[in-house]
């Protein structure tokens, strides 16, 4: 997953559209290559194709990539396929060394290349763990044991999942900032990617906030891009770990906030993501629709302006534009914007014991509206415009 943009793009396809092909979790590649790994050592030959039962119930079959079958270890392949999901692992070969585990002890997991190593607190496994996920992991053991129970085997075995250059293509992802060190996760809750869900993102803004939280950070900020975020750790000297790659998704991460509090959060961004913020809308991309522009020149109209100013900015090409038009008039519609941002915001959290901010800055990081921190007090409703 890469850092969101500051702008908005060409819209993307609705989630799981009905010409969009699934695709299938590292999780799942993962638990396919063990299940696999440990039947060879159980019977002497690779299942090929190995099928994995899913959480739901499904049994998807896979295609082994690489068979490797020594006196101690078996090891076993499966190129993950994501579909039409632009998952940076898509292509990835996903290996799953297995080896006989001490009597008793059930399936015991270790990362080898590419698979990261937990050192932070507050994901779903402490650190000094594995990246393996839960679900993963009982996946593996559902699959082991299968194979266990069919040839009269004890369930104990030694698990080593790696990622073929997965190292690399963590750092295209949060890990580093999650504190998941030297490759990737393996992920998955269903077994199965839906494209364009966006659902690795929101469980990057969910275990961002549960790392801050972990180590006691008492303030974070969300930020629609890079440019946003640079600019309001700048702005607070904030540490990497209080930064939330928010992206579109400013109701994820308030939604989620609002279960999960900290006492001080921060909303950044560019004028154009403010700017829908501030008229209510909590999911900021761009298939949801541009700014309204002519709402945009009634807010400068509250702020000062003139009808000539006004009738400007509703005919601006864009937000960047509508903003120059206000600056040259001496109109203070950045902070107009980030009240408006503030009450939407505020409607989402609902916690009068988190002091809620936000922070509008343009392209090149300059601050241009800002609502100080208050009590985030769910606001009173809006009146409609007629």
């Amino acid at each position: 997953m890469s850092v969101a943009p500051e702008t908005d793009g060409p819209s993307d396809p609705e989630p799981g559209g009905p010409h969009l092909r699934r695709g299938w979790t590292t999780g799942t590649c993962a638990a396919g290559a063990a299940k696999a790994a440990f039947a060879a050592l159980a019977t002497g030959a690779f299942p090929d194709p190995v099928e994995v039962r899913l959480p739901g119930g499904q049994r998807p079959a896979f295609a082994l990539a690489r068979q490797d079958l020594g006196e101690e270890s078996a090891t076993a392949g499966i190129v993950k396929d994501a579909g039409d999901d632009p998952d940076v692992t898509h292509g990835a070969l996903v290996l799953a060394t297995v080896r006989r585990g001490a009597p008793g002890a059930g399936v015991t997991f270790a990362a080898g290349p590419g698979v990261g190593t937990i050192t932070r607190p507050g994901l779903p496994l402490p650190p000094g763990e594995p990246a393996i996920n839960p679900v993963p992991r009982r996946m593996i053991a559902e699959g082991i044991a299968e194979v266990a129970a069919a040839h009269g085997l004890a369930p104990d075995a030694h698990v080593e999942i790696s990622i073929a250059d997965g190292a690399a293509l963590a750092l295209k992802t949060l890990n580093p900032r999650l504190g998941i060190l030297g490759g990737l996760s393996v992920l998955g809750t269903t077994g199965v990617v839906i494209p364009f869900s966006c659902s690795a993102w929101i469980h990057s803004i969910h275990r961002g906030i549960d790392v801050a939280r972990a180590m006691e950070i008492g303030h974070v900020a969300g930020a629609t891009g890079s440019a946003s975020e640079a600019a309001v750790q700048a702005l607070h000297g904030l540490p990497e770990v209080a930064l939330i790659d928010m992206g579109d998704f400013a109701g994820g991460m308030l939604k989620y906030l609002a279960a999960h509090p900290v006492g001080k959060v921060t909303v950044a961004g560019g004028v154009a993501k403010m700017t829908k913020l501030a008229q209510g809308r909590l999911d900021l991309h761009s298939k949801r629709g541009n700014a309204d522009l002519p709402a945009l020149a009634e807010l400068a109209r509250g702020a000062g302006a003139s009808e000539e100013v006004a009738a400007a900015i509703a005919q601006a090409n864009t937000v960047a534009h509508a903003f120059a038009i206000a600056a040259e008039a001496g109109i203070a519609l950045g902070d107009a914007v980030a009240r408006g941002a503030w009450e939407t915001a505020a409607g989402a959290l609902r916690r009068g014991d988190v002091l809620l901010e936000i922070v509008v800055f343009d392209r090149d990081g300059a601050l241009r509206g800002r609502a100080p921190f208050a009590p985030a007090h769910a606001p009173p409703p809006r009146k409609r415009r007629t």
